[in-house]
C-alpha cells in the first residue's frame, strides 16, 4: 500500500515542455510514472517525451484519465494553473514552484479544500512511493521500498535522510515533501494519520525546521500513534528575526523555536535526533 501515491496514479504535467518541466517529466516517466499527458498551450497537438500535449488540462483528464497534476510553470502563473488543475477534476495536485504570493496559495489551499482535492506544496520537492511512482524532483536513485514514512518540510535534509535509511537497510514506504512556506497543503497532521493507517509504514520519521508551529501540532497527534516517530529538526542555531532558506523557516517574536517543537516532540513520545545521520539508527532501535 502507498500514501496518496502508487504505480498505478496517471499523471497530467503542467508546463512540460519548458526547461523544468521536461526534465523532470523525463525522470519520472523513467522511474515507472504513469504520466500520461503535459500541458503547454503553445505546443497543444504535439507529443513530447511520447506523451500527447494539450491545450489544457480538462483535456487531459478526459481524453488520458489524468487524476494527478504536478506543476512546473512560473510563480506568476502558478495559481492560474492550480486553479485550472482543480477545476478540471485531478484528485491530487502537486505544487514544485516557490515564492507564490501567501495569498495565492491561500486561495490555491481554499479550492482545492472546497473540490476535495489534496494539495501537496508549494515550494516542495512532491512525493514518492519507492518502487512504485514518483511525482516530484527527488533524486530517485536513494529511495528503496521498504516500512519507513517519511514527512519533511525540508527537502535536502530530507535526501539525506532517507539515503542514509537506505544505506541501513531500511526502505521506506511513501515519503511526502510538506513544502517550505509558511502555508502549505498538506500538514504533519494531515499526513501523520494516512502513515498510521498504512499498513506497509511500521515508523515514521518527521524532518521538521524553525518557524510557524507545524511540529508542536504534530505532538498532539503523536501522542495517540501506534508507531515509533522519529524526528529532525533543523534551524538550532538560526537567530530571532532571520529567515533560514525557507520561507517558513523563521522564529518571530519568541515563537517557533527548536527548543518549543523539540519539547512537545519529546513530550509526546517522539525521539528527537541531534544529526540527520543518527536518524537510521534512533528508527532501528524503534523498531526493534
Amino acid at each position: 500500500m502507498s500514501v496518496l501515491l502508487h504505480r498505478d496514479t496517471r499523471v497530467v504535467v503542467q508546463g512540460i515542455t519548458g526547461h523544468q518541466g521536461s526534465f523532470h517529466a523525463q525522470q519520472m516517466i523513467a522511474y515507472g510514472t504513469r504520466v500520461v499527458a503535459g500541458v503547454s498551450p503553445s505546443k497543444a497537438g504535439t507529443t513530447h517525451l511520447s506523451v500527447p500535449v494539450y491545450a489544457s488540462v480538462r483535456e487531459a483528464v478526459e481524453r488520458d484519465g489524468a487524476e494527478a497534476a504536478i506543476v512546473f510553470v512560473p510563480a506568476a502563473m502558478a495559481r492560474d494553473a492550480a486553479f485550472e488543475a482543480v477545476a478540471a477534476g485531478v484528485r491530487l495536485l502537486v505544487m514544485i514552484p516557490e515564492h507564490l504570493p501567501v495569498l495565492d496559495t491561500m486561495a490555491i489551499h481554499t479550492f482545492c479544500r472546497l473540490r476535495g482535492v489534496t494539495l501537496v506544496g508549494p515550494n516542495t520537492f512532491g512525493l514518492i512511493t519507492p518502487g512504485e511512482s514518483k511525482l516530484g524532483i527527488m533524486p530517485s536513485h536513494i529511495y528503496r521500498p521498504g516500512p519507513v514514512g517519511i514527512i519533511a518540510r525540508s527537502g535536502t535534509l530530507s535526501y539525506e535522510i532517507a539515503a542514509s535509511l537506505s544505506d541501513a537497510g531500511l526502505g521506506q514506504s511513501s515519503v511526502v515533501g510538506m513544502g517550505g512556506d509558511p502555508v502549505v497543503g498538506q500538514t504533519f497532521t494531515d499526513l501523520l494519520p494516512l502513515m498510521e493507517a498504512d499498513p506497509q509504514t511500521e515508523a515514521v520519521v518527521l524532518v521538521g525546521e524553525i518557524g510557524g508551529s507545524a511540529e508542536e501540532r504534530a505532538a498532539e497527534l503523536v501522542r495517540t500513534m501506534t508507531k515509533p516517530v522519529v524526528a529532525y529538526l533543523a534551524g538550532k542555531s538560526a537567530p530571532e528575526g532571520k529567515r533560514m532558506g525557507h520561507a517558513g523557516a523563521i522564529i518571530e517574536r519568541g515563537r517557533g523555536t527548536l527548543e518549543s517543537k523539540r519539547a512537545a516532540l519529546e513530550a509526546a513520545g517522539a525521539r528527537v535526533c541531534e544529526m540527520p545521520w543518527e536518524i537510521s539508527a534512533a528508527v532501528r532501535s524503534a523498531l526493534g
